[in-house]
């Protein structure tokens, strides 16, 4: 295999043979590492850019090393010498290595050889290492090449649903609704910014001087924002909104409290049944996580196009198109709107539309299509109320300038939209669904609503949770007539009528 490290001008002590200084498929013996004098502290500047290009030739397969990394979870916080030798071995490391040549390794491999290279360094510069100590070294090391650098491990966490990088030493993370700051730190701004251009780089967007800010997702669903100086005054602005390993569903959302067991049912239903639904909520109430959950009741026959800024949507259903929108390049050109994918998806025989979230002018193309047989179309939108949301709706379409009548597209709405599913993040962190609202036509130039299910607070535990209870009114919805035609009229006014009972 090609060497990945480089031969150094000065040198300590002769290397020996690790996973770095076998034979290539040439039969030739490439350079050997030998380490440079170890500094206390890495120089700043120095961190490798990323991504890296990937060499054409294939890696070989000769002497493949099978050793598997440790999971993050496995791993416990390293011991504050193992943090001052990553340091210093990294120091090394990368002012010899050829990182190029990480791209064409696979990881198993890559943690194997850096795992010996860890070793050799260590031993060379009388470190004592036990292998706990080693492994913490060489998963930092990767994090640092290939991975997130410090904030890598958060990932694996499940009780960190979000992290805050408010420049290179300030991270906040968000922890079981409750936002906390961090005492993980980047070295400087070029470490901050080089791990900022990984991300957007791996999903095929660019973020630097002349296009600072970038919405992007990791290889998990994760959502992230980047922002760079000059708009981020204190450095560049990272954060990331985490998708979830464990896919949550509205069984799930039920034990979490979120839903009881008559709305969830209620939900189940208005889903499979192709009711054109509308998920408003505030940033961070979970929209996004109830619109995966609805989707699972779509009927696998249907065909389904979604359309969003970064794909996070994560359909069961087995005829899935995914669509997601382009920033300008470098010249200002090749943008793909997010209205440019609605529209365009109209034209490919979709059973329904899901818009991960409505924000500007795309809302007039997403209400036609509710209006014109793509019904069970769903999306999500910001606000506050169910009124708010129609409110939002009317400025949206207002933005694309068609000089369409106030009244015309208030009508449109309320043909188009049935179901308003309202949720709120509450100051003890929790997410409940506080209605399901239905539109019932017009009256005059108002859009009338009628409330299906209510989210009622009583009051707060001593131990600050927030009390409440779900409260049915037991109207029969106008789309009754729709459910009767799916079979499920019957069942629907069943969970309502055991949902009244129990108030």
């Amino acid at each position: 295999m090609s060497n990945l490290f480089q031969e150094s001008k000065q040198t300590t002590k002769p290397a020996s043979t690790s996973g770095f200084g076998k034979k290539n498929a040439a039969g030739a013996t490439p350079k050997q590492f030998e380490p440079v004098k170890l500094e206390p502290t890495p120089a700043a500047g120095n961190f490798p850019s990323s991504p890296l290009p990937v060499q054409s030739a294939a890696p070989s397969n000769t002497n493949k090393i099978t050793v598997v990394p440790p999971t993050p979870e496995s791993l416990q916080p390293a011991s504050t010498y193992a943090q001052e030798s990553f340091r210093r071995i990294w120091s090394s490391i990368r002012q010899s290595a050829d990182f190029r040549q990480f791209a064409i390794l696979p990881r198993e491999r890559l943690f194997g050889e850096m795992r010996m290279t860890v070793e050799e360094v260590a031993r060379l510069n009388e470190m004592q290492l036990s292998l706990k100590e080693t492994e913490h070294v060489t998963q930092l090391i990767m994090d640092e090449m290939i991975g997130l650098g410090p904030i890598e491990h958060l990932l694996a966490r499940d009780e960190v649903t979000e992290i805050m990088v408010n420049g290179p030493k300030t991270v906040y993370l968000e922890m079981n609704g409750v936002i906390e700051r961090s005492a993980i730190t980047f070295r400087d701004d070029l470490h901050l910014t080089t791990i900022c251009q990984r991300i957007a780089g791996q999903v095929g967007r660019r973020v630097d001087d002349s296009s600072p800010i970038c919405d992007a997702r990791l290889q998990d669903g994760s959502r992230v924002n980047i922002i760079l100086p000059p708009l981020a005054i204190d450095g560049a602005i990272l954060t990331i909104r985490k998708f979830q390993k464990e896919r949550l569903t509205l069984e799930k959302l039920l034990g979490f409290g979120s839903v009881d067991e008559s709305t969830a049912e209620m939900l189940r239903i208005i889903a499979a049944c192709r009711i054109n639904i509308l998920i408003s909520g505030g940033t961070g109430s979970g929209k996004t996580t109830l619109l995966n959950c609805l989707t699972r009741y779509i009927n696998p026959k249907e065909r389904v196009v979604t359309c969003e800024d970064a794909a996070e949507l994560q359909l069961q259903q087995p005829h899935v198109v995914r669509l997601e929108t382009r920033p300008p390049g470098i010249e200002g050109s090749g943008e793909v709107s997010m209205r440019d994918l609605v529209r365009n998806c109209l034209r490919m025989r979709p059973d329904r539309i899901v818009v991960g979230e409505v924000r500007g002018p795309e809302a007039f193309d997403l209400l036609q299509a509710m209006n014109t047989g793509h019904d069970g179309s769903m999306g999500t939108v910001h606000a506050n109320t169910p009124r708010d949301a129609l409110g939002r709706l009317e400025s949206m379409i207002a933005m694309s300038r068609l000089n369409i009548p106030p009244e015309t597209v208030r009508h449109q709405i309320a043909s188009s939209v049935n179901v308003i599913v309202q949720i709120q993040r509450l100051k003890d962190g929790s997410r409940k669904v506080m209605s399901i609202t239905e539109t019932t036509g017009m009256e005059g130039d108002i859009i009338s609503l009628q409330d299906l299910v209510t989210y009622v607070i009583e009051g707060e535990s001593e131990d600050g949770r927030v009390k409440g209870s779900f409260r049915q009114t037991g109207l029969r919805p106008r789309f009754a007539e729709k459910l009767r035609q799916y079979g499920m009229e019957d069942r629907f006014l069943t969970a309502m009528e055991k949902g009244f009972l129990k108030q």
